[in-house]
């Protein structure tokens, strides 16, 4: 009752004691407010400051993407030098086991040319002729390489290399191969070697 009295009263009847109290009322409700307001402020910048676990995790998974990609770009590379090795190698030791054949058919040609130097019997030394002939051509198959079918095929710019063309003995031979100058040969499906034909036209 006493304070509702007081609150009614006019501003000039208030008495120097009474202001003062008024005064310090004001100033302490504002001072709590300013309080408040500024701890909510620092409550505010700790959340900012503070590390969030979320960014935590975001490092560690990018550290450990980073680490993966490391230990793969280095497992590639030994793979590559690896594979390199490999291809060298098996290049070199297929080169080695051609050269290895190639060695048995000159044994078999210089057996052939001691029997020539010392029989007379032309019969032998055809037979052995042939045999070493075969092997050839048994060692080439082996290798993959082929020869070229040419007389009586179609000639093809693709195929054959044209040393001449001559009349057709007959009209059936136009455009056709009608003699072979080299013989060309693949190796698997690749013309290693074009042979060299005459075309009737």
């Amino acid at each position: 009752m006493g304070n509702n009295n007081q609150s009614n009263k006019d501003p000039e009847e208030f008495n120097e004691k009474e202001f003062h109290d008024w005064e310090e009322t004001i100033h302490g409700e504002a001072g709590d407010k300013m309080t408040d307001d500024a701890g909510e402020v620092d409550a505010a910048e700790d959340t900012v400051d503070r590390p969030e676990t979320g960014e935590d995790d975001l490092q560690q998974k990018y550290d450990d993407l980073n680490d993966s990609y490391l230990r793969l770009h280095a497992e590639f590379d030994n793979f590559r030098k690896r594979t390199l090795k490999e291809k060298a190698d098996l290049i070199k030791s297929g080169g080695e086991r051609v050269l290895l054949d190639i060695i048995m058919l000159v044994d078999d040609f210089e057996r052939a040319l001691e029997s020539l130097h010392k029989t007379e019997d032309r019969e032998a030394m055809l037979e052995g002729m042939d045999l070493i002939y075969m092997k050839f051509v048994a060692f080439l198959k082996q290798h993959g390489v082929s020869e070229i079918e040419t007389i009586g095929q179609p000639f093809d710019a693709d195929s054959f290399e044209a040393v001449t063309t001559i009349p057709a003995p007959e009209a059936s031979q136009k455009g056709m191969v009608v003699d072979c100058i080299q013989k060309g040969y693949r190796l698997n499906d690749k013309i290693i070697r074009f042979p060299k034909v005459i075309v009737g036209e």
